[in-house]
């Protein structure tokens, strides 16, 4: 019995490479992604630490901001500035926001933007 030519099978040369391009991008801007996401986790961290923090409604917005700093620091995390950090306050009420952006270069001139806006109320 003879078998016929027609019905090869396998990759290709040219699928395969497509293939290995196609794993290599995916692979790439998961490398590239993952760390942005894994600072905004200590940024949220941070955020629910300051939260529970005891009388953070009767601290001046430096003191706020020195103890974000302080977090941040201790965390390795160099993205957010202190203009980034808006304090509002009226009476026993406390409005904490952190809205910044981290753009991070793929290749060349192609990047990634994520922009992050987390906030937390406290008092009434």
């Amino acid at each position: 019995m003879k078998t016929s030519r027609k019905h090869q099978q396998g990759l290709t040369l040219i699928s395969l490479i497509m293939l290995l391009v196609s794993i290599g991008s995916i692979a790439l801007l998961v490398l590239k992604i993952l760390p942005i996401y894994l600072d905004h986790n200590k940024v949220v961290n941070a955020m629910n630490q300051v939260e529970k923090m005891e009388g953070i409604t009767s601290m001046s917005e430096y003191e706020i901001k020195n103890s974000f700093a302080k977090k941040f620091s201790v965390n390795y995390v160099y993205d957010i500035k202190p203009a980034d950090i808006r304090i509002t306050k009226s009476g026993g009420y406390l409005k904490v926001s952190i809205e910044y952006e981290k753009v991070e270069p793929i290749i060349g001139n192609l990047s990634v933007l994520v922009d992050f806006n987390d906030s937390f109320e406290v008092g009434g």
